[in-house]
């Protein structure tokens, strides 16, 4: 049985985008990895199913996939492809704005065109017991071990656990050992998304994001919250932030503590297909 799909990606993130509006999907972890093969399937950093609404409030709600087949709850780049794709499948209008459903919760979402999307991503969240991160308190700072290195993170969820780690220069060659490490760092008992941000002023930074359940990718729209969110608490960034990833830019603003985040930023089209059964299961 073919499955049909559309291949997206925001700032370089890919997805691949299936309509599960009026039916079951069955999807399993071996099928998620071997879609996900870049070699021999369709490539994509998180598949993204667009299903029923769940909550009674939203209109939609939309599943993550990583690409090893492990659930996510939260996908910044994802729910402006979303919304992008509903506006193509004739269910969302250009600037309407429209609450869907995610795995962590509703966001709300807002057509500023057909490419292009702001998404209300919630207030970040710096307790530690709701990252989930093993500390002993909030703080804007914490120390951890990562691969031999003391390094000072920033962790906070955006839906999803972010370590964000403050550096000179993104080329640095320790980065590629210790973004693997501080992903899976055990401090992190689901895991982490690890940011390396370097500040260009107080309205631009840098960021290369290291995704659980993907490794390195060209963008991380969650990432870029969590880049963001940390580096206001600290006071070195304004309300307004451009940050650049090696796929593009995302434009994010947060006024601070008691505020929600927002995040502006594309939404591309690729390709439409067809997935055809090849009996893949576990």
């Amino acid at each position: 049985m073919a499955l049909r799909f559309s291949k997206m990606h925001g700032s370089g993130n890919d997805f691949v985008v299936i309509d599960g509006r009026h039916g079951a999907l069955a999807l399993n972890p071996a099928l998620i990895r071997a879609i996900a093969d870049r070699h021999t399937g369709v490539g994509f950093d998180q598949l993204l199913s667009v299903e029923p609404a769940r909550d009674g409030a939203s209109a939609f709600y939309y599943g993550i996939w990583n690409a090893d087949g492990s659930p996510s709850g939260q996908c910044g780049n994802g729910v402006r492809c979303v919304a992008a794709w509903l506006h193509r499948a004739g269910a969302l209008a250009i600037g309407q704005a429209v609450q869907i459903e995610s795995p962590s919760g509703p966001v709300a979402v807002r057509l500023i065109d057909a490419h292009r999307v702001t998404v209300d991503m919630g207030e970040p969240i710096f307790d530690p017991s709701r990252i989930p991160f093993d500390a002993a308190q909030t703080a804007i700072r914490h120390t951890i071990e990562v691969d031999g290195q003391a390094l000072e993170i920033g962790a906070v969820s955006m839906g999803n656990p972010h370590a964000v780690v403050a550096v000179d220069e993104l080329a640095a060659p320790e980065l590629a050992r210790l973004g693997p490490a501080l992903t899976a760092h055990p401090r992190f008992r689901e895991g982490a998304n690890a940011g390396f941000v370097q500040v260009v002023n107080r309205a631009h930074v840098r960021l290369r994001v290291h995704e659980r359940g993907a490794g390195w990718t060209l963008a991380c729209g969650t990432g870029a919250c969590a880049a963001v969110a940390v580096l206001r608490q600290r006071g070195e960034v304004d309300a307004q932030v451009r940050v650049d990833l090696p796929g593009g830019s995302l434009q994010i603003d947060w006024n601070g503590p008691g505020e929600r985040l927002w995040m502006t930023g594309p939404a591309s089209f690729v390709f439409e297909g067809e997935w055809l059964d090849r009996q893949t299961g576990d």
